[in-house]
């Protein structure tokens, strides 16, 4: 059975290969390699091979290094998005199954994080938390906008000099509809607001 687009991206992996990319740069499997130095070079060619035959990644130009082919990849305009179809068109185990592979995600990157001899949360600015705030769908899309405006000033950084890669991941879950409207208003008070 064929991969859905959902579960190419979700992989631990081919995320932070997008990543590397999502901000329009291109990059050789030697410079990704270099990026990602924990990914060894098999690895990388394989699941480079896997987004670009899934039409992820494009081949931006080839160099002749050593007598072989060295491709540029770049990612395809939208690629990284989702489509409503990929995310609703599965059952529920399935969208389980993605968020349980991204939760891993976290978990394995905090793990190495905290693997290291030395390391100061402080300093680091690493942060987790979670604020509760009650917004309309109008509201939410605006926020959302914000947010994605605000990180974009920064996605084309370089890495190098004083810059270090930190991983921003955003989780948003919203209450269960109970298909009493009254009782999500006015009637519920659970006191959780941001910054409460």
């Amino acid at each position: 059975m064929a991969e859905s687009k959902a579960d190419l991206i979700m992989h631990p992996i081919r995320m932070r290969i997008l990543q590397s990319l999502i901000s329009g740069g291109k990059r050789t499997t030697r410079q990704l390699v270099r990026e990602l130095d924990d990914i060894p070079q098999a690895t990388m060619y394989r699941h480079l091979n896997k987004l670009l035959q899934a039409g992820i990644l494009q081949v931006a130009e080839e160099n002749k290094v050593r007598g072989t082919l060295e491709k540029v990849y770049y990612l395809s305009q939208g690629a990284e998005d989702l489509t409503p179809a990929d995310v609703t068109e599965q059952s529920s185990a399935e969208h389980l199954s993605l968020f349980l592979q991204f939760a891993t995600s976290l978990i394995g990157d905090f793990s190495q994080y905290v693997s290291q001899a030395h390391y100061n949360m402080i300093e680091d600015g690493i942060s987790f938390r979670q604020a509760h705030l009650h917004l309309s769908d109008g509201e939410y899309a605006e926020l959302l906008g914000e947010i994605r405006q605000s990180m974009q000033k920064y996605a084309g950084n370089e890495a190098g000099g004083e810059r270090r890669r930190r991983m921003i991941s955003t989780i948003v879950i919203p209450e269960v509809l109970s298909g009493k409207e009254t009782t999500r208003g006015a009637e519920r008070n659970d006191g959780q607001h941001a910054g409460e």
